[in-house]
């Protein structure tokens, strides 16, 4: 799955010279929209409860057009690969994203994680996994998780 997600940003969405922070930004949704639906795969079952909370993330956080959601997801269900390479994903966003936004993005992976009411030891392990590339410190990914479960 992540090599077609990568080939899709080398083509559409490398960064340029020319890039707009419009441009910069949809790239930047892209990349948490492709972890989100890593998150749907991680535990060998592909759950429409997930699958319908990470739509409505990329529609509702990320303000993505319905072509652009569509175009993610038939990426992501394309190609189920074994790749765990998520360090191209998480850069650019610690290199763009703020400490709240990088916690938002956990709490959000927490979500669809918890869609299903059932949260596999891979999911929770993708959740830990990103929550360190993305530097989000033990206290928050906590938090996060609480919000998540609709504990605040």
């Amino acid at each position: 799955m992540l090599k077609q997600i990568n080939s899709f940003f080398r083509e559409h969405l490398a960064l340029g010279a020319t890039e707009t922070p419009a441009e910069a930004k949809h790239r930047l949704q892209l990349a948490v929209g492709a972890l989100l639906l890593e998150m749907t795969r991680v535990d060998g079952e592909v759950r429409p409860e997930q699958c319908a909370r990470v739509e409505a993330a990329i529609r509702e956080h990320f303000d993505l057009a319905g072509e652009e959601t569509a175009a993610l997801i038939r990426l992501a269900e394309a190609e189920r690969d074994d790749a765990t390479d998520y360090f191209q994903f998480t850069q650019l966003i610690n290199e763009e994203y703020s400490a709240k936004q990088k916690e938002d993005i956990v709490e959000l992976l927490w979500a669809v994680a918890l869609a299903d009411r059932e949260l596999h030891r891979y999911e929770e392990h993708l959740v830990r996994k990103l929550a360190q590339l993305l530097h989000v410190p033990h206290s928050a990914f906590i938090a996060a998780r609480y919000r998540a479960e609709g504990n605040e």
